[in-house]
Protein backbone atom coordinates (compact mmCIF):
# COMPACT_ATOMS: atom_id res chain seq x y z
CA UNK A 1 0.00 0.00 0.00
CA UNK A 2 1.39 3.48 -1.30
CA UNK A 3 1.70 5.71 1.92
CA UNK A 4 -0.93 8.02 0.55
CA UNK A 5 -3.40 5.30 0.53
CA UNK A 6 -2.66 5.12 4.29
CA UNK A 7 -3.11 8.25 5.21
CA UNK A 8 -6.21 8.52 3.56
CA UNK A 9 -7.66 5.72 5.11
CA UNK A 10 -6.74 6.49 8.34
CA UNK A 11 -7.65 10.08 8.30
CA UNK A 12 -11.26 8.51 6.53
CA UNK A 13 -11.60 5.72 9.77
CA UNK A 14 -10.93 8.31 12.49
CA UNK A 15 -13.60 11.16 10.85
CA UNK A 16 -16.03 8.13 11.46
CA UNK A 17 -15.14 7.03 14.36
CA UNK A 18 -13.74 3.52 13.02
CA UNK A 19 -10.83 1.19 14.26
CA UNK A 20 -11.32 -0.87 11.49
CA UNK A 21 -12.64 -0.41 7.67
CA UNK A 22 -13.41 -3.33 5.59
CA UNK A 23 -13.95 -2.90 1.47
CA UNK A 24 -16.20 -5.28 -0.26
CA UNK A 25 -16.56 -3.89 -3.77
CA UNK A 26 -14.06 -4.69 -6.25
CA UNK A 27 -12.33 -1.20 -6.07
CA UNK A 28 -12.67 -0.57 -2.53
CA UNK A 29 -10.48 -4.06 -2.60
CA UNK A 30 -8.06 -3.23 -4.67
CA UNK A 31 -7.55 0.22 -3.17
CA UNK A 32 -7.14 -1.17 0.47
CA UNK A 33 -5.08 -4.68 -0.99
CA UNK A 34 -4.03 -3.40 -4.63
CA UNK A 35 -5.77 -7.29 -5.35
CA UNK A 36 -7.99 -7.45 -7.81
CA UNK A 37 -10.21 -10.94 -8.30
CA UNK A 38 -10.12 -12.39 -11.76
CA UNK A 39 -13.47 -14.76 -11.11
CA UNK A 40 -15.48 -12.47 -8.41
CA UNK A 41 -17.93 -11.30 -10.94
CA UNK A 42 -18.64 -15.29 -12.09
CA UNK A 43 -19.84 -16.08 -8.98
CA UNK A 44 -22.48 -14.86 -6.51
CA UNK A 45 -21.10 -16.22 -3.64
CA UNK A 46 -17.76 -15.14 -4.25
CA UNK A 47 -16.78 -12.52 -1.15
CA UNK A 48 -13.28 -11.08 -1.40
CA UNK A 49 -12.60 -8.81 2.07
CA UNK A 50 -9.71 -6.20 2.13
CA UNK A 51 -9.21 -4.90 5.58
CA UNK A 52 -7.19 -1.79 6.85
CA UNK A 53 -6.31 -0.71 10.67
CA UNK A 54 -3.83 1.15 12.07
CA UNK A 55 -2.08 -1.94 12.25
CA UNK A 56 -1.60 -3.45 8.98
CA UNK A 57 -3.73 -4.47 5.90
CA UNK A 58 -5.45 -7.60 5.30
CA UNK A 59 -7.06 -9.91 2.38
CA UNK A 60 -9.89 -12.42 2.55
CA UNK A 61 -10.37 -14.69 -0.53
CA UNK A 62 -11.75 -17.83 -1.37
CA UNK A 63 -9.69 -20.49 -1.72
CA UNK A 64 -9.41 -20.11 -6.12
CA UNK A 65 -8.17 -16.54 -5.39
CA UNK A 66 -5.34 -18.28 -3.02
CA UNK A 67 -3.89 -20.01 -5.57
CA UNK A 68 -3.39 -16.70 -7.51
CA UNK A 69 -1.86 -15.06 -5.04
CA UNK A 70 0.18 -17.68 -3.64
CA UNK A 71 2.36 -17.40 -7.39
CA UNK A 72 1.37 -13.09 -7.25
CA UNK A 73 1.57 -12.30 -3.81
CA UNK A 74 0.22 -8.40 -2.83
CA UNK A 75 1.26 -5.99 -0.70
CA UNK A 76 -0.85 -7.26 2.42
CA UNK A 77 0.21 -8.24 6.18
CA UNK A 78 -2.61 -11.59 6.25
CA UNK A 79 -3.90 -13.44 3.75
CA UNK A 80 -6.92 -15.67 4.78
CA UNK A 81 -8.65 -17.89 2.18
CA UNK A 82 -11.36 -19.71 2.95
CA UNK A 83 -13.92 -23.12 1.50
CA UNK A 84 -12.29 -24.97 -1.02
CA UNK A 85 -11.07 -25.71 -3.94
CA UNK A 86 -9.24 -28.78 -5.68
CA UNK A 87 -5.56 -27.91 -7.00
CA UNK A 88 -2.21 -29.91 -6.77
CA UNK A 89 0.07 -27.51 -4.57
CA UNK A 90 2.88 -28.49 -6.78
CA UNK A 91 6.70 -27.59 -5.16
CA UNK A 92 8.92 -24.47 -4.45
CA UNK A 93 7.73 -21.55 -2.06
CA UNK A 94 4.42 -21.07 -4.20
CA UNK A 95 3.24 -24.93 -3.63
CA UNK A 96 4.56 -24.48 0.24
CA UNK A 97 2.69 -21.30 0.49
CA UNK A 98 -0.91 -22.50 -1.07
CA UNK A 99 -0.55 -25.70 1.09
CA UNK A 100 0.22 -23.70 4.46
CA UNK A 101 -3.05 -21.57 3.60
CA UNK A 102 -4.94 -24.88 2.42
CA UNK A 103 -4.22 -26.20 6.02
CA UNK A 104 -5.79 -23.47 7.76
CA UNK A 105 -8.62 -22.14 5.81
CA UNK A 106 -11.53 -20.92 7.66
CA UNK A 107 -15.18 -22.64 6.89
CA UNK A 108 -16.67 -19.43 4.53
CA UNK A 109 -15.97 -15.76 4.63
CA UNK A 110 -17.34 -14.59 7.73
CA UNK A 111 -14.67 -16.86 9.63
CA UNK A 112 -12.35 -15.57 7.24
CA UNK A 113 -12.72 -11.93 8.11
CA UNK A 114 -12.82 -12.44 11.97
CA UNK A 115 -9.84 -14.17 11.58
CA UNK A 116 -8.16 -11.04 9.36
CA UNK A 117 -9.43 -8.62 12.57
CA UNK A 118 -7.71 -10.88 14.94
CA UNK A 119 -4.34 -10.71 13.30
CA UNK A 120 -4.70 -7.06 13.05
CA UNK A 121 -5.25 -6.72 16.94
CA UNK A 122 -9.36 -7.25 17.08
CA UNK A 123 -10.41 -3.80 16.23
CA UNK A 124 -13.70 -3.04 18.75
CA UNK A 125 -15.41 -1.11 15.63
CA UNK A 126 -15.41 -2.44 12.81
CA UNK A 127 -16.92 -0.80 9.41
CA UNK A 128 -18.08 -2.43 6.59
CA UNK A 129 -18.50 -1.33 2.78
CA UNK A 130 -22.37 -1.97 2.99
CA UNK A 131 -23.12 -0.71 -0.44
CA UNK A 132 -21.54 -4.02 -2.05
CA UNK A 133 -23.54 -6.20 0.74
CA UNK A 134 -26.95 -7.45 -0.31
CA UNK A 135 -29.32 -7.40 3.18
CA UNK A 136 -28.86 -10.70 4.03
CA UNK A 137 -24.84 -10.71 3.65
CA UNK A 138 -25.22 -7.53 5.69
CA UNK A 139 -27.18 -9.73 8.44
CA UNK A 140 -24.73 -12.52 8.06
CA UNK A 141 -21.94 -10.27 9.55
CA UNK A 142 -24.06 -9.40 13.25
CA UNK A 143 -21.88 -11.11 14.88
CA UNK A 144 -19.10 -8.32 14.58
CA UNK A 145 -21.53 -5.53 14.96
CA UNK A 146 -20.62 -3.83 11.91
CA UNK A 147 -21.09 -0.36 11.09
CA UNK A 148 -21.85 1.49 7.40
CA UNK A 149 -18.06 2.35 6.22
CA UNK A 150 -18.74 3.05 2.30
CA UNK A 151 -18.92 6.78 2.77
CA UNK A 152 -15.40 6.40 5.00
CA UNK A 153 -13.94 4.77 2.14
CA UNK A 154 -15.17 7.06 -0.89
CA UNK A 155 -14.08 9.89 1.26
CA UNK A 156 -10.55 8.36 1.41
CA UNK A 157 -10.28 7.51 -2.68
CA UNK A 158 -11.60 11.56 -3.92
CA UNK A 159 -8.28 13.49 -3.22
CA UNK A 160 -5.27 10.88 -5.40
CA UNK A 161 -1.98 10.13 -4.48
CA UNK A 162 0.81 10.74 -7.58
CA UNK A 163 0.83 6.76 -9.00
CA UNK A 164 -3.09 7.19 -9.21
CA UNK A 165 -2.83 10.33 -10.96
CA UNK A 166 -0.01 8.96 -13.32
CA UNK A 167 -2.54 5.81 -13.98
CA UNK A 168 -5.64 7.67 -14.67
CA UNK A 169 -3.51 9.64 -17.24
CA UNK A 170 -2.52 6.87 -18.85
CA UNK A 171 -5.76 5.29 -19.54
CA UNK A 172 -7.00 8.52 -20.62
CA UNK A 173 -4.01 8.98 -23.06
CA UNK A 174 -4.62 5.68 -24.67
CA UNK A 175 -8.47 6.16 -24.48
CA UNK A 176 -7.69 9.80 -26.63
CA UNK A 177 -5.15 8.32 -29.05
CA UNK A 178 -7.75 5.09 -30.00
CA UNK A 179 -10.43 7.50 -30.49
CA UNK A 180 -7.93 9.66 -32.57
CA UNK A 181 -7.50 6.44 -33.99
CA UNK A 182 -11.46 5.76 -35.17
CA UNK A 183 -11.92 9.94 -36.10
CA UNK A 184 -8.92 9.07 -38.55
CA UNK A 185 -10.60 6.19 -40.60
CA UNK A 186 -14.22 7.47 -40.35
CA UNK A 187 -15.98 8.04 -43.76
CA UNK A 188 -19.25 7.28 -44.99
CA UNK A 189 -20.71 3.84 -44.94
CA UNK A 190 -18.67 2.73 -41.57
CA UNK A 191 -20.85 1.61 -39.43
CA UNK A 192 -21.04 2.32 -35.14
CA UNK A 193 -20.39 -0.90 -34.55
CA UNK A 194 -17.04 -1.23 -37.20
CA UNK A 195 -16.10 2.34 -35.43
CA UNK A 196 -16.19 0.94 -31.78
CA UNK A 197 -14.26 -2.49 -32.57
CA UNK A 198 -11.61 -0.31 -34.25
CA UNK A 199 -11.71 1.94 -30.89
CA UNK A 200 -11.36 -1.44 -28.79
CA UNK A 201 -8.85 -3.29 -30.91
CA UNK A 202 -6.60 -0.15 -30.51
CA UNK A 203 -7.12 0.05 -26.99
CA UNK A 204 -6.00 -3.29 -26.78
CA UNK A 205 -2.48 -2.97 -29.09
CA UNK A 206 -1.57 0.22 -27.11
CA UNK A 207 -2.12 -2.10 -23.72
CA UNK A 208 -5.29 -0.78 -22.32
CA UNK A 209 -8.54 -2.47 -21.88
CA UNK A 210 -11.60 -1.04 -23.28
CA UNK A 211 -14.43 0.35 -21.74
CA UNK A 212 -17.74 2.24 -22.23
CA UNK A 213 -17.35 2.29 -25.60
CA UNK A 214 -20.74 4.63 -27.01
CA UNK A 215 -20.63 5.74 -30.97
CA UNK A 216 -23.34 7.71 -32.19
CA UNK A 217 -23.84 8.67 -35.95
CA UNK A 218 -26.73 11.25 -37.10
CA UNK A 219 -29.88 10.99 -34.64
CA UNK A 220 -28.50 8.16 -32.79
CA UNK A 221 -25.96 10.57 -31.43
CA UNK A 222 -28.77 12.35 -29.27
CA UNK A 223 -28.93 8.72 -27.46
CA UNK A 224 -26.71 8.98 -24.22
CA UNK A 225 -25.82 5.35 -23.93
CA UNK A 226 -26.91 3.20 -26.71
CA UNK A 227 -25.33 0.03 -27.75
CA UNK A 228 -22.91 0.83 -31.16
CA UNK A 229 -25.34 -0.62 -34.36
CA UNK A 230 -25.26 -1.04 -37.62
CA UNK A 231 -26.24 2.46 -38.66
CA UNK A 232 -23.71 3.47 -41.19
CA UNK A 233 -22.22 7.16 -41.31
CA UNK A 234 -23.44 9.63 -43.52
CA UNK A 235 -22.30 12.52 -44.77
CA UNK A 236 -24.00 16.01 -42.68
CA UNK A 237 -23.91 13.39 -39.56
CA UNK A 238 -22.81 14.12 -36.23
CA UNK A 239 -20.78 11.89 -34.71
CA UNK A 240 -20.50 11.76 -30.95
CA UNK A 241 -17.80 9.73 -29.36
CA UNK A 242 -17.41 8.31 -25.55
CA UNK A 243 -15.00 6.10 -24.95
CA UNK A 244 -12.76 4.72 -22.07
CA UNK A 245 -9.52 2.57 -21.06
CA UNK A 246 -8.78 0.76 -18.08
CA UNK A 247 -4.58 0.85 -16.87
CA UNK A 248 -3.18 -1.05 -13.96
CA UNK A 249 -6.68 -0.82 -12.99
CA UNK A 250 -7.49 3.07 -13.33
CA UNK A 251 -9.68 4.70 -15.77
CA UNK A 252 -10.85 7.10 -17.53
CA UNK A 253 -12.96 8.39 -20.81
CA UNK A 254 -13.07 11.25 -23.35
CA UNK A 255 -16.13 12.63 -25.26
CA UNK A 256 -15.66 14.39 -28.49
CA UNK A 257 -18.12 15.39 -31.31
CA UNK A 258 -17.30 14.83 -34.91
CA UNK A 259 -19.61 15.68 -38.12
CA UNK A 260 -18.81 14.52 -41.34
CA UNK A 261 -18.30 17.10 -43.84
CA UNK A 262 -19.06 20.42 -43.70
CA UNK A 263 -21.11 21.48 -40.19
CA UNK A 264 -24.48 22.64 -40.62
CA UNK A 265 -25.52 26.33 -38.79
CA UNK A 266 -27.40 24.19 -36.12
CA UNK A 267 -24.72 22.04 -35.28
CA UNK A 268 -21.99 24.81 -34.67
CA UNK A 269 -24.19 26.84 -32.79
CA UNK A 270 -25.47 23.93 -30.36
CA UNK A 271 -21.28 22.80 -30.04
CA UNK A 272 -20.68 26.36 -29.32
CA UNK A 273 -23.28 26.65 -26.32
CA UNK A 274 -22.35 23.36 -25.17
CA UNK A 275 -18.35 24.42 -24.96
CA UNK A 276 -19.35 27.38 -23.63
CA UNK A 277 -20.27 26.18 -20.62
CA UNK A 278 -18.19 23.59 -20.22
CA UNK A 279 -15.13 25.56 -20.51
CA UNK A 280 -16.90 28.10 -17.54
CA UNK A 281 -16.96 24.53 -15.73
CA UNK A 282 -13.36 23.67 -16.25
CA UNK A 283 -12.42 27.71 -15.37
CA UNK A 284 -14.36 27.31 -11.91
CA UNK A 285 -12.50 23.99 -10.54
CA UNK A 286 -10.50 24.96 -7.98
CA UNK A 287 -9.72 24.37 -4.24
CA UNK A 288 -12.67 25.49 -1.74
CA UNK A 289 -15.37 25.28 -4.80
CA UNK A 290 -17.95 22.89 -4.32
CA UNK A 291 -19.69 20.64 -6.89
CA UNK A 292 -23.17 22.31 -6.87
CA UNK A 293 -21.32 26.03 -7.54
CA UNK A 294 -19.77 24.63 -10.41
CA UNK A 295 -23.07 23.04 -11.73
CA UNK A 296 -24.67 26.19 -11.53
CA UNK A 297 -22.08 28.11 -13.73
CA UNK A 298 -22.10 25.97 -16.48
CA UNK A 299 -25.81 25.92 -16.78
CA UNK A 300 -26.36 29.37 -16.18
CA UNK A 301 -23.09 29.50 -19.15
CA UNK A 302 -24.94 27.47 -21.46
CA UNK A 303 -28.46 28.79 -21.65
CA UNK A 304 -26.40 32.26 -21.71
CA UNK A 305 -24.84 31.09 -25.08
CA UNK A 306 -28.42 30.03 -26.51
CA UNK A 307 -29.57 26.71 -25.11
CA UNK A 308 -32.04 28.91 -23.15
CA UNK A 309 -33.82 25.65 -22.04
CA UNK A 310 -30.72 23.96 -21.16
CA UNK A 311 -30.78 21.68 -18.00
CA UNK A 312 -28.71 18.57 -16.73
CA UNK A 313 -28.76 15.94 -13.81
CA UNK A 314 -24.78 16.35 -13.41
CA UNK A 315 -21.92 18.14 -15.25
CA UNK A 316 -18.91 16.15 -14.07
CA UNK A 317 -17.73 13.95 -11.39
CA UNK A 318 -14.43 11.93 -9.66
CA UNK A 319 -12.87 9.16 -11.69
CA UNK A 320 -10.05 6.76 -10.56
CA UNK A 321 -10.76 2.91 -10.41
CA UNK A 322 -14.24 3.32 -10.59
CA UNK A 323 -15.82 5.70 -13.46
CA UNK A 324 -18.09 7.64 -10.94
CA UNK A 325 -16.37 8.72 -8.03
CA UNK A 326 -16.96 11.41 -5.72
CA UNK A 327 -17.16 14.41 -5.72
CA UNK A 328 -20.11 14.90 -8.40
CA UNK A 329 -20.52 18.40 -10.16
CA UNK A 330 -24.17 18.38 -9.45
CA UNK A 331 -26.34 20.89 -7.29
CA UNK A 332 -26.89 18.50 -4.15
CA UNK A 333 -23.54 18.11 -3.86
CA UNK A 334 -21.78 20.60 -1.53
CA UNK A 335 -18.14 19.24 -0.97
CA UNK A 336 -15.08 21.59 -1.74
CA UNK A 337 -12.94 20.35 -4.02
CA UNK A 338 -9.37 19.70 -2.52
CA UNK A 339 -6.02 19.49 -4.56
CA UNK A 340 -5.28 16.17 -5.95
CA UNK A 341 -8.53 15.59 -6.68
CA UNK A 342 -9.14 14.37 -10.23
CA UNK A 343 -12.44 15.50 -11.99
CA UNK A 344 -14.33 15.15 -15.01
CA UNK A 345 -16.17 17.99 -16.62
CA UNK A 346 -18.36 16.75 -19.63
CA UNK A 347 -21.16 19.04 -21.02
CA UNK A 348 -23.62 17.72 -23.18
CA UNK A 349 -26.97 18.16 -25.54
CA UNK A 350 -29.24 15.34 -26.28
CA UNK A 351 -31.60 15.64 -28.66
CA UNK A 352 -33.97 12.71 -29.65
CA UNK A 353 -34.40 12.54 -33.50
CA UNK A 354 -31.70 15.15 -34.69
CA UNK A 355 -28.87 14.53 -32.43
CA UNK A 356 -26.11 15.04 -29.98
CA UNK A 357 -23.42 16.92 -28.98
CA UNK A 358 -21.03 16.27 -26.16
CA UNK A 359 -17.76 17.15 -24.02
CA UNK A 360 -15.76 15.62 -21.67
CA UNK A 361 -12.45 16.38 -19.82
CA UNK A 362 -10.72 15.25 -17.11
CA UNK A 363 -8.74 17.98 -14.91
CA UNK A 364 -6.22 17.59 -11.92
CA UNK A 365 -7.16 19.79 -9.08
CA UNK A 366 -4.05 22.23 -8.01
CA UNK A 367 -3.78 24.70 -5.32
CA UNK A 368 -4.12 27.30 -8.19
CA UNK A 369 -6.88 25.82 -9.75
CA UNK A 370 -6.97 22.88 -12.15
CA UNK A 371 -4.65 21.21 -14.70
CA UNK A 372 -5.93 19.31 -17.99
CA UNK A 373 -4.92 15.78 -18.64
CA UNK A 374 -6.16 15.82 -21.72
CA UNK A 375 -4.40 15.91 -25.01
CA UNK A 376 -6.31 16.06 -27.17
CA UNK A 377 -8.56 19.14 -28.26
CA UNK A 378 -11.98 20.40 -27.29
CA UNK A 379 -12.63 21.76 -30.90
CA UNK A 380 -15.72 20.16 -32.97
CA UNK A 381 -14.36 17.56 -35.44
CA UNK A 382 -14.84 18.32 -38.77
CA UNK A 383 -14.29 14.87 -41.04
CA UNK A 384 -13.71 15.09 -44.24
Amino acid sequence: MYPHQAERLTSAAERHGLDALVAVSADNVRYVTGFASAVESAYRDHRVFGVFTRQGAALVVPMIDAVTLADDPVDVDVVVPYGDFIVEHGTGDVGRRLAAWAETRATDSTEALRRALGALGGPSVVGVDEAALTASAWAGLASLSPRPASAALAEARMVKGPYEIEAVARALHVAEQAANAVMQILKPGMTEREAAVTFQEDVLRRGGTPYLTLVGFGPRSGLPASVPSTRALRTGDLVRLDVGAIVDGYRCDVARTAVMGAPGERQERLYEAVAAGHERAIDGLRPGASGAQIFETAVAATRAAGLERYARHHVGHGVGLAHWEAPVLAPTDLTPLEAGMVVQVENAWYEVGWGGVHLKDTLLVTRGGAQSVNRSARGLVVLD
